[in-house]
């Protein structure tokens, strides 16, 4: 089976433990592995059969969940397996509205991960993948994830910079677009949230999640 898998966390020895995972499950695959967030979304913007994505939420780059919002909005199509050192049901719930397909602790032993990756390559929504329904949040809130799971990748780069405490001016540098484009983003933005300005825009992302490192 010809097929590319992308490892994306900032510890070399668990990437290794999640290759021989995926290898085992896919022999052949195309594994490849990135330690940031921005190379992660570099490699799935590159990547060709792109089948599955496997993400740590804390690493380099990533603020919360923005890492699942960012690479969903790059790869759509790609499922994602979280797999994380943050517990409890709510983490869960809360990775799969912002785009991943499923999530499993970091404590999970490797043939419970086999499993996992079988059943996502086999089309099957894993046991553990369904939210949990007293934890399913009110429906304002998860329209707006709804809305934020929805920007596109550039958008996002430019809430996360604006979360960040950056200017117009510092965004379009580091985006390489102009302050006319990073206004353009920011107005879709808020049309998007439903807010009047950046502030309210930081406001509603913090809210979410966004900006909590987990």
């Amino acid at each position: 089976m010809s097929m590319t898998i992308l490892i994306a966390d900032d510890h070399p020895l668990f990437r290794q433990a999640l290759t021989l995972a995926a290898s085992r499950v896919v022999p052949g695959a195309r594994i490849v592995e990135a330690g940031t967030l921005a190379a992660a979304a570099r490699a799935a913007q590159e990547a060709q059969d792109l089948k599955l994505i496997m993400l740590d939420l804390k690493m380099p780059g990533a603020v919360g969940y923005s890492g699942i919002a960012l690479l969903h909005a790059e790869r759509p199509e790609v499922p994602i397996l979280v797999i994380s050192s943050a517990e409890g049901q709510a983490a869960a719930d809360e990775a799969r509205a912002f785009g991943a397909m499923a999530f499993l602790s970091k404590h999970a032993d490797l043939d419970q991960i086999e499993s996992t990756i079988t059943r996502i390559l086999g089309g099957q929504l894993p046991p553990s993948a369904t939210r949990s329904s007293d934890a399913a949040p009110a429906g304002d809130i998860e329209n707006i994830r709804r809305e934020v799971a929805g920007l596109t990748p550039t958008q996002l780069k430019v809430l996360l910079a604006v979360l960040d405490g950056q200017l117009n001016k510092q965004i379009a540098f580091q985006l390489g677009i102009t302050e006319s484009t990073v206004k353009a983003h920011m107005t879709a933005i808020m049309r998007k949230l439903d807010v009047r300005n950046r502030t309210q825009a930081a406001l509603v992302a913090r809210s979410l999640g966004l900006d909590l490192a987990h």
